[in-house]
């Protein structure tokens, strides 16, 4: 018997590059980064400067005053960015008519810690009465396919994954083995994040992982020889996966196949990647393995390309092994420039860029890139996107703990 298949037919982005599939592609487009100087609190104490910041986010044209009471900026920038992949998809959806066969499949990697640091600030000065009540719901991760859940009436599947800044990517893979292994017709897959504070930033920036570029136009600058660490960022993106046939039956546009997914670990470090590649290499190889593709068919690789020394290496050395000759021709680009690196959402958002790179047959660049680094030998897109007939393509998240995951795309056929 023939495999569920799954497909993409709605993308909900909210990011510093803009909200919504239009505005969010067009920006991709621009070839301009979204990061910014850091406004949401005083960041002087660190050597860290910039951020992905949302500079423009305005909740009160997602959510009623009284629902807005109940949502964190986690939760807030995860059901909004779900409205979004909805009304892309053209699916309506509501509370008074609950659906079990829709679930939710979400990632983040630190949930609503921002809240509880303000709270905690405001336990200090006033006490356990200071608190804001509803902290005990609003700061765990699961909120954000909780909240989901309750706003659109989901009875089916429900999860948020906290596999760090692989998560957005592990809630589509994991859509996907739940449309295949018909537990659901259609899954709300993405991942938020909102780690923009003073306890989160000066955390990173001890362990001495984030760039500490003064410049936020160049601060992020994948497979740079210069790159000094990631930047973080904050937002989230949501994808429809919806069964094939359930969307073919309602007409809907479909923007790309789910074909592959992979994850696994280095077991080796929790912010190092394994020297030799090993494991991302095994999770390249496993996707190509489940999406019944050879390395060869693989048009365009969206790297994790996180702007940190050892990542960027590691990841050019696994592709190299993966892809042998063919990785000499093989388009790879990093697009956290862009975007910044938005911990548990950033896959997310990068499985969204593919499949409207597959839509649009467009890759688009690494933008920053102005020093070649031999160490990153790779075709990296630099500066300026391409028009390319694309059919297959690839995308990579590693993250902290050594966990690897991959996705792979295709056009319908």
């Amino acid at each position: 018997m023939s495999r569920r298949r799954a497909v993409i037919t709605g993308i909900g982005p909210i990011t510093c590059i803009g909200h919504g599939r239009g505005v969010f592609w067009n920006a991709i487009l621009a070839e301009k980064s979204g990061i910014s100087r850091i406004s949401s609190f005083d960041p002087r104490p660190f050597q860290v400067r910039c951020a992905g910041e949302i500079l423009d986010w305005s909740p009160e044209q997602f959510f009623t005053p009284q629902r807005l009471k109940r949502l964190d900026r986690y939760a807030q920038f995860a059901v909004a960015s779900a409205q979004l992949a909805l009304a892309d998809a053209g699916l309506s959806y509501s509370r008074e008519q609950p659906q079990e066969r829709v679930g939710v499949s979400f990632g983040t990697a630190l949930g609503g810690v921002c809240k509880a640091e303000d709270q905690h600030i405001r336990y200090l000065k006033k006490g356990a009465r200071g608190v804001n009540p509803m902290l005990a719901i609003q700061v765990f991760g699961g909120s954000a396919h909780s909240n989901i859940a309750i706003e659109f009436g989901f009875r089916g599947v429900g999860t948020t994954n906290s596999n760090s800044c692989a998560s957005g990517t592990v809630s589509i893979g994991e859509a996907l083995r739940y449309i295949r292994d018909d537990f659901a017709d259609v899954i709300v897959a993405g991942g938020a994040e909102a780690p923009l504070s003073a306890l989160t930033i000066g955390a990173f920036d001890i362990i001495k992982t984030m760039s500490r570029c003064d410049d936020p136009g160049v601060a992020s600058r994948p497979f740079d020889r210069l790159r000094d660490g990631f930047v973080m960022g904050e937002g989230a993106a949501s994808l429809i996966v919806e069964e094939v046939e359930h969307a073919r039956a309602r007409g809907a546009k479909i923007y790309a196949e789910v074909l592959g997914y992979s994850l696994n670990n280095d077991a080796f470090h929790m912010t190092a990647p394994l020297p030799s590649g090993e494991s991302c290499i095994r999770t390249m190889r496993d996707a190509l393995r489940d999406a019944e593709l050879t390395p060869e068919q693989i048009d365009y690789i969206n790297a994790h390309a996180s702007s940190t020394q050892l990542n960027d290496s590691t990841e050019t050395l696994s592709i190299k092994e993966v892809f042998g000759e063919h990785a000499r021709r093989i388009p790879v680009s990093g697009t956290k420039g862009y975007t910044a690196h938005a911990l548990g959402a950033t896959g997310a958002m990068e499985v969204a860029i593919c499949a409207l790179a597959l839509d649009r047959e467009w890759i688009p660049p690494t933008i920053n890139y102005q020093n070649p680094d031999p160490a990153c030998d790779l075709d990296v897109v630099p500066n300026h996107g391409r028009e390319a007939e694309l059919n297959h393509v690839m995308t990579n998240s590693f993250g902290f703990g050594g966990i690897n995951a991959c996705v792979i795309l295709g056009k319908i056929r």
